[in-house]
């Protein structure tokens, strides 16, 4: 099979701003897209090559966007609300959908895009094949607000602000803290979804690295444990908080297994 490639780039309008885009591999007819969710600091960009090795590993078309406030997209207001990922989940993500011409896609979400795609099946007002989720978030815990306290020491003494900056330009301040403040907002530690998961009636697999320093594996049991449709888990050994990166083969096979499952 022949290595895919990007087949299309670019920006088009949708929930009234401008959304970047691209597309790998070739559409079939009847074959559902892969929709790539970005996690909270990430975009088009930061998915890497990763979109390449997926559409060649399952023969499906790939798609994925930024969000407002990230990469190329239009801003986002600040600060962000406290119930952001679901107004993206419910809002804003099937109207991306609508514009960009897809139906029926397979999502596939990591960190907080992951939490996204969730929220999106639990309203069960998009048509979806399957979710894939990857290192998602279905509560806040200890683990994640001190993962993510470190990084935001990263951010104003490390490297992490200059990496960030590669993909976002002058939004890089913005896209750190809306995300960051939202995480460690004093009313944001016992948020959760998890009586929402029973909405959920799609195929879902779900993924997560045994050494994710954002999450610890409780998350994998709460979703898995509450939605109402078919559900597989993965957990990987020797994995933080990106398996798609961390353990790319055996993520990217168990997600195409998934998908040629769905038919």
């Amino acid at each position: 099979m022949r290595a895919a490639s990007i087949t299309g780039s670019g920006f088009f309008v949708a929930a009234g701003g401008r959304i970047e885009y691209a597309r790998w591999g070739t559409a079939k007819p009847g074959a559902p897209v892969l929709v790539l969710l970005h996690e909270g600091l990430g975009c088009v960009g930061t998915w890497r090559d990763w979109p390449v090795v997926l559409a060649r590993a399952t023969g499906r078309e790939v798609f994925a966007y930024s969000r407002f406030g990230y990469g190329a997209s239009s801003p986002a207001a600040l600060p962000r609300p406290l119930d952001f990922m679901d107004r993206e989940g419910r809002a804003i993500l099937p109207r991306v959908l609508e514009a960009a011409g897809i139906a029926e896609p397979i999502l596939i979400g990591h960190s907080d895009g992951g939490t996204i795609a969730l929220l999106c099946a639990a309203a069960g007002e998009t048509p979806l094949r399957g979710v894939v989720t990857l290192a998602a978030h279905a509560f806040n815990e200890p683990r994640c607000i001190e993962g993510i306290q470190v990084a935001r020491e990263a951010f104003r003494s490390g490297p992490l602000r200059g990496r960030l900056a590669r993909h976002h330009g002058e939004r890089t301040d913005d896209a750190f803290r809306g995300w960051c403040n939202v995480w460690l907002d004093p009313e944001f530690e016992h948020w959760s979804i998890e009586e929402a998961l029973a909405g959920i009636e799609v195929p879902l697999l779900v993924v997560q690295g045994r050494d994710d320093p954002y999450g610890t594996l409780r998350q994998v049991e709460a979703i898995a444990g509450r939605v109402n449709g078919p559900r597989e888990t993965l957990v990987l050994d020797h994995c933080g908080h990106s398996p798609h990166r961390d353990r790319a083969r055996t993520t990217t096979g168990a997600i195409a297994r998934f998908v040629a499952g769905l038919g």
